[in-house]
């Protein structure tokens, strides 16, 4: 946290009773952060340095690039713990937040190791949320499995996409509400997309000329990532006009995931239903989920888009855009 390993304990001071803004930055290469601050809750004010209806929540997961405002009022006398236990729970960093030096505070102990599910890819037909444990290994040895009609569908049919690609979503899911794996029923109030909406709307509010559709896609055993089945090295460049207004449609076909991060422009995420939900520069795709987004090209030139999973990014999910004025 800041530079400061969990035994350094990295400490700010606060007055009892004061309200305090913290704002946090995952700025890690390929880990998800899940975030509480025990005893304190935390009100969301601002999601990537865009201002939010304020929603309070006890516990946020932020992806790579992801950036949150939160207010807390702390009232006691006391030290608190900032708590952010990765999301595989192999780790955590940890911060104090103290009245004065030499205060700490207890640090919860990490949650259970959650497990990916056939039911994170729809594959159930007691839906997504009730299903035990399954590791991803297994999931992608059965590519040919039957799901219930309700829920996403995972089909073997990837012939368009190529050998680096192991299974496609037929059906994908579209909520927002999903906390994602190892968040959903822990008993603490956890924030989520369809929680987080923009002040003002939207900065365009024209509908999409034209819409652009991309598979997040990859191979969990041998760990290729991808665009449509094709790294960067083998994909031309999306092609943009400046001042035109676009959707971007994500489907993620992959068990993982994936942070999506357009430079130069803002992506500004629909609802289900359409309408205009929240602005982001970094927008989170879960597995077996479509979202999508609309872009208004303002900033002429070429830019980078890409997962911001380091390692995702490097293996081959990343195109080029660029605006043309």
């Amino acid at each position: 946290m800041n530079g400061t390993t969990p035994a350094g304990n990295w400490t700010a001071r606060f007055s009892p009773g004061e309200s305090v803004r913290l704002r946090f930055i995952n700025g890690s290469a390929m880990s998800f952060f899940d975030i509480r601050i025990p005893g304190l809750d935390l009100t969301v004010v601002a999601a990537d340095g865009q201002d939010i209806e304020p929603v309070t929540v006890e516990e946020f997961r932020m992806a790579p690039g992801e950036v949150l405002d939160a207010i807390v009022k702390p009232q006691a006398d006391s030290a608190y713990t900032i708590f952010a236990q990765s999301m595989d729970r192999s780790g955590f960093a940890r911060g104090t937040l103290s009245p004065r030096e030499g205060l700490t505070a207890q640090i919860p102990a990490l949650d259970p190791r959650p497990l990916l599910a056939m039911s994170d890819m729809g594959m159930s037909m007691a839906g997504r949320k009730g299903i035990a444990g399954m590791n991803s290994g297994a999931m992608v040895n059965m590519p040919g499995m039957a799901a219930s009609s309700s829920s996403p569908q995972v089909h073997s049919s990837r012939a368009s996409f190529g050998p680096g690609v192991d299974m496609v979503v037929a059906k994908p899911r579209t909520d927002l509400d999903d906390p994602g794996v190892g968040l959903r029923q822990n008993g603490r109030r956890v924030l989520t997309y369809a929680d987080l909406y923009t002040t003002g709307g939207a900065l365009d509010s024209r509908d999409a000329g034209r819409e652009i559709e991309l598979h997040l896609t990859g191979h969990m055993q041998r760990f290729m990532w991808s665009f449509n089945g094709q790294k960067f090295s083998e994909s031309a460049p999306l092609q943009l006009n400046y001042g035109e207004r676009v959707r971007f449609v994500l489907i993620n076909d992959s068990m993982m995931i994936h942070p999506i991060h357009l430079h130069g422009q803002w992506s500004e995420v629909q609802a289900p239903d359409g309408s205009f939900q929240v602005r982001k520069h970094t927008v989170m795709v879960q597995p077996a989920q479509r979202l999508s987004y609309l872009v208004t090209a303002t900033a002429p030139g070429r830019w980078a888009y890409h997962c911001h999973l380091t390692y995702h990014m490097a293996a081959g999910m990343f195109r080029e855009v660029r605006v043309n004025s």
